[in-house]
């Protein structure tokens, strides 16, 4: 059962095994810690990449992410477009990101954040009991 004493903004990550999960970060050392972590619990990483272009080429040729892990400013570009696509596409995504959550616009409000360095094994493990 879902604990609903978690802080609002908890992003919630669904079982990871066999998922292809699409990292979005401009961050290396960030970008390689989050794919290494992803890929030790089970995902099939889609990435990184460092671009809004390029993660908007990655879901335009397929095949469609499971979920995505966004950064918001990608070298001074926001990732905005790239969200409006995969909300289009019903793909879950959370932003990693230093932004508080009133720098968000208002209509992302619904959409998980996570404070960068993001922590996984905290969030598998809340969406594994919520799916139980």
């Amino acid at each position: 059962m879902f604990n609903s004493a978690l802080p609002r903004d908890t992003p919630v990550l669904p079982p990871l095994n066999g998922r292809r999960v699409l990292v979005v970060e401009d961050e290396y050392v960030l970008a390689d810690d989050l794919r290494a972590e992803l890929e030790a619990r089970g995902a099939k990483v889609i990435g990184p990449v460092a671009t809004l272009l390029d993660g908007l080429n990655i879901v335009q040729q397929g095949p469609v992410p499971d979920l995505a892990i966004l950064d918001i400013n990608l070298q001074g570009e926001m990732v905005y477009p790239l969200a409006d696509v995969l909300r289009e596409l019903g793909v879950p995504f959370l932003f990693a990101t230093g932004y508080d959550a009133q720098a968000i616009p208002v209509r992302y409000a619904d959409v998980p954040r996570a404070e960068k360095p993001v922590e996984l094994a905290r969030w598998q493990e809340i969406a594994t009991k919520r799916t139980a």
